[in-house]
């Protein structure tokens, strides 16, 4: 039975200037109330009665806010508060390369940029054991350089770990998040590198960041990660993507 105090609505389908007020009125509530990943929030009815919308309204909301994963949402519990997720940052990423708003270039742009920062920073920040997980994607590289997707989960996984060693999570979110376009256009640079002598040599580049980041000496990772990604970026060129 409905509530007497959860107003209704003349149409079935919520008025987005209602849903885009919910939203904003359950993020605020998560930042005043201080809430962390885990946290629940408040009922749907409870919301209902706060924003004195209708349910229907609220449930949309929450609806929004999980699938931009600030938010978890599961049968028969209480929301709760998301931790940091990369998807919806890749998947507007992929949409403006998709849509051709953006190209792989661009993103190989920012990429550079972004980068040459977060290999500095892992090379005056990392740990030892950090030092020794970026070593190991280089050298699995190496020793799987005949798998071409074994090589490219482990060139992602390079970048992620160097990422994560800047010890700045914002790094590591954007990092992460150009996983999706690395799937979609890695192959096709490797291909480029026609000879076993060219492909290992693009491994060695990963190898010499590597090695930079262990000296923990920031201005030769830096000067190798730009050469890896100014040859990335011929490759890719070679091969016909803009």
């Amino acid at each position: 039975m409905q509530e007497a105090s959860e107003p209704t609505e003349p149409t079935n389908e919520p008025s987005p200037g209602l849903v885009s007020t919910a939203i904003q009125a359950i993020t605020q509530h998560i930042r005043s109330e201080g809430l962390a990943p885990g946290d629940p929030l408040p009922s749907e009815a409870a919301m209902t009665r706060q924003l004195n919308v209708s349910r229907t309204v609220v449930r949309e909301a929450f609806r929004s806010l999980s699938a931009m994963r600030l938010i978890d949402m599961s049968a028969g519990r209480r929301a709760t508060v998301a931790k940091l997720d990369t998807g919806a940052m890749s998947m507007v990423i992929e949409h403006g390369i998709t849509t051709q708003q953006i190209s792989v270039q661009q993103v190989y742009d920012v990429r550079r940029t972004i980068e040459m920062r977060t290999v500095a920073l892992a090379a005056l920040r990392r740990t030892d054991q950090e030092a020794q997980a970026i070593a190991q994607s280089a050298r699995l590289m190496r020793e799987n350089f005949k798998s071409p997707e074994a090589v490219m989960e482990h060139d992602i996984a390079f970048h992620e770990a160097i990422a994560a060693a800047s010890h700045n999570p914002v790094f590591s979110l954007i990092v992460t998040a150009f996983s999706g376009v690395t799937r979609r256009t890695w192959v096709i640079g490797w291909r480029t590198r026609s000879s076993d002598e060219d492909q290992l040599k693009m491994i060695k580049g990963h190898e010499d960041i590597a090695d930079a980041i262990l000296k923990g000496d920031p201005r030769l990772a830096a000067e190798h990660m730009a050469q890896h990604f100014d040859k990335s970026v011929k490759a890719l060129l070679d091969a016909g993507i803009a």
